[in-house]
């Protein structure tokens, strides 16, 4: 099965889940798109054209995914990551410290819902690990942003998946 089914099956198991009325938590986790490498000292640079267009193929692959929350850390290439996909479902980006994600709160907070979260080559699969509670998934190489983390947390346990998306 292709990553791109995957993607639609795995979207069609969240949509499901929230008929069945379970408090189902699903965790969509992405890396931010490509980045300007031109000021080696820049530690907030922008995306790059290639780095807008990911965000916006972003947005188009997870068009059907009813996203409760939309979280980015403060840097400009996580913002500008999630803004297309915010955009589309007219949700606002909510800024997150990603030291302190996965505390009692953000769980709270995002129980039962579909969430999308904007991060970094060590602190997205930092966080599906958290999540999951192993250390499953290594730091993301650095010249790879296609990495899409599924996870979801149910009373039946948690369940993750690592795709590529080129």
């Amino acid at each position: 099965m292709n990553s791109l089914k995957k993607v639609f099956v795995l979207i069609f198991l969240s949509i499901s889940s929230i008929g069945l009325g379970q408090e189902i938590s699903t965790y969509y986790l992405i890396r931010h798109a490509e980045k300007v490498r031109t000021d080696k000292a820049d530690r907030d640079p922008h995306l790059t054209q290639v780095g807008q267009e990911r965000a916006e193929n972003w947005s188009k692959i997870l068009k059907e995914v009813p996203f409760d929350i939309v979280y980015s850390t403060s840097y400009h290439r996580t913002k500008e990551t999630a803004q297309p996909l915010a955009m589309a479902k007219n949700l606002p980006i909510t800024l997150y410290n990603p030291r302190t994600l996965y505390d009692a709160e953000f769980q709270e907070q995002s129980k039962g819902k579909i969430v999308l979260v904007v991060g970094h080559s060590n602190t997205t699969p930092a966080l599906a690990n958290k999540i999951i509670g192993l250390e499953k998934y290594p730091q993301i190489d650095d010249d790879k942003n296609g990495n899409l983390y599924i996870l979801q947390v149910s009373p039946q346990g948690v369940t993750s998946q690592l795709l590529l998306i080129e």
